[in-house]
């Protein structure tokens, strides 16, 4: 006797499919050749109250790999804003809403594929997803959330035998399909689009459908308008946040369309993105950004841009004016939060605001002006503290390895200023030492998936079909 499979036991949430046919698309998966199990993250099945030992490869397979299910598949409507143009020929293309199920946290999940054959919006495309971009992802969204970014991750990814082509990878590649466990695969782009074909009554049920499962707090708020603009204030916060994180982790996510954006302030879609080796806001991921639309410090300015085309279709259900007065202050809450986020890579998580921002003021400086490997010093700064920190700033990177004379020279006044830093915490706390040792390994993982590194683990893949390097760069990133 076969054991049922725990995804499909699921007790899966019809909320999409409540919304009616107006936002989505039944469609049906692509056949494959083949099923290889080639990553399962169990570190997920808890959260959806399964116990990884009681869930087989096969079972993966059988509900992501041969898409056996539950619920109708639906490719979700959207448009968005590409590289700044209105982009209305879009919608998932290569992928599909597979379920939703509510977490043991009482949050409501997705389970989104990527790679799993054609739809009415693949525009010609083939609805594939080669098997590199498949571990990218995997990896971007594992580092991202190991460094305390809210992030989409991803549950599992599948071979599945085809060979694929494509302009920017040597052809033919193998192929694969994902499974990306999000908050909501809703987009900015689904409100746009509704404006754009004219269609307004549809915004207010997507919306009164966004604040109920993600954002149930503000249901109690009687007032209509009201209850919008605090969702769009929240939501500008959540944006904010999120941007920060990015920033403070040196990430550049190279693509960010307003199709790219989700309502809920996560993080997700990793295409041609990249961490920063060194400081440098003109940074840019993607080959095809021709311009720099999306360099690594462009990107708040970018999201605030997106918010702001956001406001379009949202002014068809509250004032519009209420919704400007609320962005206006995007710049400064980007500030504080970029700032929390930097001190708790510093390994403080609270200091009085003008000792906080002067010290990184200062880390920005000096990375800027040195060019040290900048996830290299925040590795080096776990690495390297100590209780003796507290005691003697001549203590502070005494290990001088890291950094060639004239960086040694540069980082003096930053040395001082951590100092004093230090002072205040132990002021305040009788274990100081152990609130910093702890915030640092919370945010700063030793190893950051630079592009040698993931190249690295492409070559074993593509020439050996050696999976044991992915595997292991997994398990660093988790230290």
């Amino acid at each position: 006797m076969t054991h049922p499979n725990p995804f499909l036991a699921l007790d899966y949430e019809p909320a999409v499919q409540s919304l009616g046919e107006a936002y989505a698309d039944e469609v049906v998966a692509a056949e494959f050749p083949q099923h290889l199990l080639r990553f399962r993250n169990d570190d997920l099945l808890p959260q959806i109250g399964l116990n990884p030992s009681d869930v087989a490869d096969g079972d993966f397979i059988q509900a992501f790999g041969k898409f056996e299910q539950r619920m109708p598949l639906l490719a979700l409507r959207y448009h968005g804003y590409q590289f700044g143009e209105y982009n209305p020929r879009l919608g998932d293309g290569r992928g599909f809403l597979y379920g939703q199920v509510w977490g043991t946290d009482g949050e409501l999940y997705d389970f989104g594929t990527k790679g799993s054959g054609t739809t009415p919006y693949s525009r010609g495309g083939d609805g594939r997803l080669t098997l590199k971009g498949g571990v990218r992802e995997v990896l971007a969204a594992e580092m991202l959330h190991r460094m305390g970014v809210r992030t989409s991750r991803c549950l599992s990814l599948i071979e599945t035998g085809e060979e694929l082509w494509r302009g920017d990878e040597p052809s033919p590649t193998r192929s694969s399909v994902m499974i990306r466990f999000s908050r909501s695969h809703i987009r900015f782009g689904t409100f746009e689009r509704l404006n754009a074909i004219g269609r307004p009554d549809l915004i207010g049920p997507l919306l009164d459908h966004v604040i109920h499962y993600y954002y149930g707090d503000l249901v109690a708020i009687a007032d209509k308008k009201e209850r919008y603009l605090q969702f769009y204030d929240r939501l500008v916060q959540r944006t904010v946040d999120l941007v920060a994180q990015w920033t403070a982790a040196g990430f550049c996510h190279a693509v960010l369309n307003t199709d790219n954006m989700s309502i809920t302030g996560e993080s997700f879609d990793y295409g041609p993105y990249a961490f920063i080796p060194t400081y440098d806001a003109g940074f840019t991921a993607a080959y095809f950004d021709y311009y720099g639309r999306y360099s690594y410090g462009n990107q708040p300015g970018i999201c605030e841009w997106n918010l702001e085309m956001l406001q379009r279709p949202l002014a068809e259900v509250m004032p519009l004016e209420g919704m400007q007065a609320i962005l206006k202050n995007f710049g400064d809450r980007f500030h504080r939060s970029y700032a929390q986020r930097m001190l708790e890579k510093l390994g403080f998580p609270h200091l009085a605001p003008e000792q906080g921002i002067n010290l990184v003021r200062l880390t920005v400086d000096f990375l800027l002006q040195t060019q040290v490997s900048y996830p290299g010093f925040f590795g080096e700064l776990r690495r390297q503290f100590s209780p003796l920190w507290l005691t003697d700033v001549g203590h502070i990177f005494r290990d001088t390895a890291f950094f060639t004379p004239e960086q040694q020279t540069a980082l003096l006044p930053w040395k001082q200023a951590y100092y004093q830093c230090l002072q205040s915490l132990s002021n305040n706390s009788d274990n100081g030492d152990r609130t910093v040792t702890h915030t640092l390994k919370t945010y700063n993982p030793f190893v950051v998936i630079l592009r040698p590194e993931i190249e690295a683990v492409w070559e074993e893949i593509t020439h050996n079909d050696n999976w044991h390097p992915f595997q292991n760069l997994l398990d660093k990133i988790k230290a």
